[in-house]
């Protein structure tokens, strides 16, 4: 049953990698293998384990997935009303000034994609990112150095906070960091990017022009944006200070967004509740089949071979590594298979971890959701010039891994936080 589940988790990663060639959507494929897996185990027990013990088992999976689940569907439902209503595309085009200069816009660019992926969903972050170049009159290459920041940044702009990418916040709710520590990436991630931006916009001297099209914002599309930005803050306090869990205070702010909507849009017949059927389920579900199979991994202690990687190496080379393993491997399974192995580290090695999963994907376009997401909004950006830039790729990554463990150990041990 041990060959049979590796098998089964073999075939789930190549469905993955090849989503492009078979044209499966991986969702369907890892919820598929993830379920089918413990029915197996279920029909054909290992170790002699009870259908009660399976069960425990089972049970203890769903718990982890449901609140990672939660969490993601409630952060998703605000991006989803915002990214409906054209709020947050406009107010990208209302920051941006009339004319600026190539390199300035460069920086700009890459500093705002960092901050806005740290508030919403890479997805969105990289959609609206990338809808600011797709006007620019500007050469092929050009508009490829612009597209390889935005998947850089929004990358590194997740990994500080939970509400920003998927691995910190599984990292996270496992109890191996705190947000206080989080906060500690914020200054090494934001340097790669910048580092990476002055690498990219080296020899550009010319100036850029941007049309101003203003819409108005209407009032209640403002409010449902200010509960939004309050309930993150208010999840990163409560948790700090009284330890409440983050999925708690989203389900609060979402159930206040619903009150609060439905007052709002009551003339337009429509129920704030729809607004549910826009988030992407398509991810939730890969996570969920995901989770499932690394879960089982864990149970027929395959996991435990993970640990092999720090027997052979320093830990935080080993995470380095592991961060760019995770440009050709999804960093959610990774991430999850770590978690489950159950490894053993320190605070400032947990969080370098946390960097390494986070925007280790950047080094192949393949390698995160921004990046599939960007070579299909610019056409200049394929496999292989993408794969152009990874000296500029591989430099701002080793900068902001070794910027990140150094910060963080120097912090946690002369300040303890």
């Amino acid at each position: 049953m041990t060959t049979a589940i590796i098998i089964l988790a073999i075939i789930a990663l190549l469905f993955v990698i090849f989503e492009e060639v078979i044209h499966v959507d991986k969702a369907k494929s890892t919820l598929f293998i993830g379920t089918l897996s413990w029915i197996l185990v279920y029909l054909f027990p290992f170790h002699g384990s009870s259908a009660a013990n399976i069960t425990e088992q089972l049970n203890e999976n769903l718990l982890e997935i449901a609140t990672l689940w939660l969490f993601l569907m409630s952060a998703m439902t605000f991006v989803a009303y915002l990214n409906s209503k054209g709020f947050i595309s406009n107010l990208v085009q209302r920051l941006l000034p009339k004319q600026l200069s190539e390199r300035k816009f460069m920086f700009l660019l890459g500093f705002f994609a960092f901050i806005f992926s740290s508030f919403a969903d890479n997805v969105t972050a990289t959609l609206v990112s990338v809808a600011v170049i797709a006007s620019l009159q500007v050469p092929a290459r050009q508009r490829l150095k612009y597209a390889t920041l935005i998947i850089f940044a929004v990358n590194s702009g997740g990994v500080s906070l939970i509400t920003g990418d998927v691995t910190t916040l599984m990292i996270f709710l496992d109890g191996k960091v705190s947000i206080g520590n989080l906060l500690l990436l914020i200054l090494p991630s934001l340097t790669a990017v910048l580092v990476l931006a002055a690498l990219l916009s080296r020899n550009m001297r010319g100036q850029l022009t941007f049309e101003g099209k203003h819409e108005a914002i209407e009032g209640k599309d403002k409010i449902i944006a200010g509960v939004f930005i309050l309930t993150i803050f208010s999840t990163l306090y409560l948790n700090a200070a009284y330890q409440i869990p983050p999925v708690l205070t989203f389900l609060f702010g979402l159930s206040c967004m619903f009150l609060i909507g439905q007052y709002l849009v009551r003339k337009t017949n429509r129920n704030i509740l729809n607004y549910i059927r826009e988030i992407e389920f398509d991810t939730l579900l890969f996570f969920l089949g995901v989770l499932l199979i690394v879960g089982m991994l864990k149970e027929v202690g395959v996991l435990t071979q993970l640990t092999t990687i720090y027997q052979v190496f320093d830990t935080s080379v080993a995470n380095y590594l592991l961060g760019l393993l995770s440009a050709v491997l999804d960093n959610v399974p990774l991430t999850a298979a770590l978690l489950k192995a159950d490894i053993q580290m320190d605070t400032a090695n947990w969080l370098a971890l946390t960097y390494a999963t986070g925007v280790g994907g950047s080094v192949l376009v393949i390698g995160s959701a921004a990046g599939i997401i960007a070579m299909s909004k610019v056409k200049e950006l394929n496999f292989i010039s993408y794969l152009s830039m990874a000296g500029y790729l591989l430099a701002a990554y080793t900068i902001g891994y070794w910027l990140s463990y150094a910060v963080t150990s120097f912090s946690l041990v002369r300040f303890g936080i």
